[in-house]
């Protein structure tokens, strides 16, 4: 390597700082370059940014967008997507200031392709889709079309979105089109490894019933089925171990009729070759047309740094019933009962279901020792609504002391027509 770097690095600061711009942007490079052989890519980046501002302050823009571009990939060589955006990002800014306009569609390609890599593989592919689609009316259209860079963008972008397998075949045969730096691949092949990741993930979504009231909870189960993840591992092209992917939010879209009754604790780990499931609790609170669960987003994470989304599309229809109805029945003694007395007993039907209870039927019965003096046994009624109720007395004369068991049958229909039939017990206790 020849001289010290650390000594010719204080030489470029100090050509900078006495504003011998061309020859420490020279400098600057020769050490970053240095540092970039050494594997010190912190400082070697450093170097070649300020190599960058260097070269500028000359109006060497061609230079300038080349020290960037290593900047740049010193960043992902040390996994800093967001740092190495910035220098992308920037560069944008210098590229109009170039003459020859053949120079300018290379770096308006270079620069907006790598930007929408930091960005993907940061979880922000619409972002960076938006750069590529503004830079295209200042590159000339032929050349936009044939490039390789833009070619792999539009692959990804179809292979994440349509969860097209193929795509992600046909990105693997074209990669050695590309010619980029060793972060730069890195880079790429990140971004590759998600595309994988997501059409390769297998899900699928089961309901726990076919039918469901609005006093149920509806469990959705989640099976993901993470071995076809295996085939990333085992790829030599990708040179990548998937360790574990990590859920860290789960969005999912519900008509205004359901709530989220229960999520499952956050962040779910998974370990790639086994099939996971997840279980999402779902209340109804009212009867709607055409209620839908979904689509579904999982915010995913690869080995910790690599983000995306993996949208589950497929809708859910749960098939909603009224719940049916049910009552609420209640004695209340008017006055203490005391043997050989006559007292009276309030029955009190109530409907406190939403569902409407028809042909009502209700008969009481009572031990031998309790003789009824006045009222009747039975009563039939066509309907009792939802909130309504209903009550009537009954005097009673205890014949003796002891504890008592009072039957009150009920039977009923739905509003489907439904027989619904039901027997409570009512203790009753008399006292001498």
């Amino acid at each position: 390597m020849g001289k010290d770097p650390q000594k010719q690095l204080a030489k470029a600061e100090q050509l900078y700082e006495a504003m011998q711009y061309k020859r420490a942007a020279k400098l600057y490079n020769t050490v970053g370059n240095n540092f970039l052989e050494l594997e010190n890519y912190e400082i070697a980046k450093d170097c070649f940014f300020n190599a960058a501002k260097s070269a500028f302050n000359e109006d060497k823009y061609l230079s300038g967008l080349e020290f960037l571009r290593n900047a740049g990939n010193a960043s992902i060589l040390i996994n800093n997507f967001s740092e190495a955006y910035q220098y992308y990002k920037e560069s944008l800014n210098y590229i109009p200031s170039l003459r020859n306009a053949s120079d300018k569609n290379h770096f308006f390609v270079i620069f907006s392709s790598l930007s929408y890599l930091c960005l993907f593989v940061e979880g922000k592919q619409e972002e960076g889709l938006n750069i590529i689609k503004k830079i295209r009316s200042f590159v000339d259209d032929t050349y936009f079309k044939e490039s390789a860079l833009i070619k792999l963008v539009k692959d990804i972008t179809v292979a994440t979105k349509d969860k097209k397998q193929n795509y992600v075949k046909k990105i693997e045969t074209d990669f050695e089109n590309l010619k980029l730096y060793k972060g730069e691949t890195n880079l790429a092949k990140s971004a590759i490894v998600i595309a994988k990741t997501i059409v390769s993930l297998i899900a699928k979504l089961t309901l726990d019933k076919k039918l469901y009231t609005t006093n149920d909870v509806i469990t959705l189960t989640m099976d993901i089925d993470t071995k076809p993840l295996l085939d990333i591992t085992q790829n030599s092209f990708y040179n990548y171990n998937i360790n574990e992917l990590k859920i860290t939010k789960i969005g999912i879209q519900l008509t205004d009729n359901f709530t989220f009754h229960k999520k499952p604790d956050l962040p779910i780990i998974f370990t790639p070759g086994k099939t996971y499931h997840i279980t999402l609790l779902i209340k109804p609170h009212f009867q709607m047309e055409n209620p839908v669960i979904g689509p579904i987003i999982l915010t995913s994470e690869i080995n910790g740094n690599l983000k995306f989304f993996y949208e589950y599309n497929e809708l859910i229809y749960p098939t909603l019933i009224s719940p049916p109805p049910t009552l609420e029945i209640s004695m209340k003694n008017l006055r203490p009962p005391l043997i050989g007395q006559s007292f009276p007993l309030e029955v009190l039907i109530e409907n406190k279901s939403e569902g409407e209870a028809l042909d009502l039927n209700i008969e009481l019965e009572f031990p031998e020792n309790l003789k009824v003096m006045r009222g009747t046994l039975k009563k039939q009624i066509y309907s009792l609504r939802s909130n309504e109720n209903m009550k009537w007395e009954i005097n009673l004369k205890p014949i003796e002391a002891g504890d008592y068991t009072i039957k009150i049958k009920t039977m009923f229909k739905d509003p489907d027509q439904n027989l619904i039939t039901e027997t409570k017990n009512f203790p009753l206790s008399i006292k001498l």
